[in-house]
């Protein structure tokens, strides 16, 4: 039997500054990332942060997680990146920074790399050239790597070109209703929306999040699998959801867990994530039961 593919992650890790004052480090990447080390996958973690006290926060948290911080490098000229997270109706709305410090992360330092690996990166931090031209020489590098890329469409920070360029590098794509409407590939039936991009990027899954719907996966063979979420518990906010679903997701896929596994499993997760505050936890103890009960 072949070994497990390791994971990278690509892309930005920030702070989300809510409105009373709460500072929770965020950014889907870092945010898959940590969860992913929570499981036991020790993902190596591509991103790039400021000179500055959020940036020594950052690494502070990490090395406290047991996170590899290798990768992780630092910017004497840009700022850590922040987003401002305002609720309405309970669901998120982000004011996020430009010209962060994960907008310029430099190839310079990306060695001793996995040929052979899961690859996930996100559309937000490939808006900016320096980030971009990077993460083309890592595709380069890592020329046995699977891409899984996080559609995650901000305004103003993408372009639908940009987007179909990335999606013709991915073997999984995961995005939610309304980024699969934004991408404008002219079905109004979601279904259908989900087969013409399968077709059109010759996707082995596509994997669409449907919020309190739960979500749903065409495979390679054609066949749709659903899963709807139980009641939550406790709700406090949705921020980073998406995130702990797409953990889980990559760590089935790493795993090699069947569709229907990882979507039970990255369901039950999500639901546990929007019981808390932000997108991720500092407790062991809050992974503990997802861990006894999939992993």
């Amino acid at each position: 039997m072949s070994e497990k593919p390791e994971i990278i992650v690509f892309g930005e890790v920030l702070f989300d500054c809510f409105q009373n004052g709460t500072r929770v480090l965020g950014g889907a990447p870092f945010n898959v990332a940590w969860h992913l080390q929570a499981f036991g996958d020790q993902p190596k973690f591509i991103s790039r942060i400021g000179d500055d006290e959020l940036g020594r926060m950052i690494l502070s948290a990490m090395r406290g997680w047991h996170m590899d911080v290798t990768h992780v490098q630092l910017d004497p000229r840009h700022p850590t990146g922040k987003v401002e997270v305002t609720m309405i109706h309970n669901e998120p709305h982000y004011r996020i920074t430009p010209n962060c410090a994960y907008d310029f992360i430099s190839s310079e330092t990306l060695f001793h790399l996995p040929r052979r690996s899961i690859l996930y990166h996100g559309t937000l931090g490939l808006r900016n050239e320096g980030s971009r031209k990077s993460f083309s020489q890592l595709l380069q590098c890592c020329p046995e790597s699977s891409v899984f890329l996080d559609v995650n469409l901000r305004a103003p920070w993408w372009k639908k070109e940009d987007v179909y360029h990335w999606l013709e590098k991915a073997r999984w794509v995961k995005l939610n209703e309304h980024e699969i409407v934004q991408l404008e590939l002219g079905h109004d039936d979601t279904k259908e929306a989900m087969v013409k991009l399968q077709q059109k990027f010759s996707l082995e899954q596509v994997i669409l999040t449907l919020g309190e719907k739960g979500a749903m996966v065409l495979g390679r063979d054609g066949e749709f699998h659903h899963v709807v979420p139980e009641k939550a518990d406790e709700f406090v906010d949705t921020v980073g959801a998406g995130d702990a679903f797409t953990a889980v997701y990559i760590h089935g896929l790493q795993a090699g867990w069947s569709i229907a596994d990882s979507l039970q499993a990255a369901q039950y997760f999500a639901s546990k994530v929007i019981g808390i505050r932000g997108a991720t936890s500092n407790d062991p103890e809050f992974y503990k039961d997802f861990i006894q009960r999939f992993i």
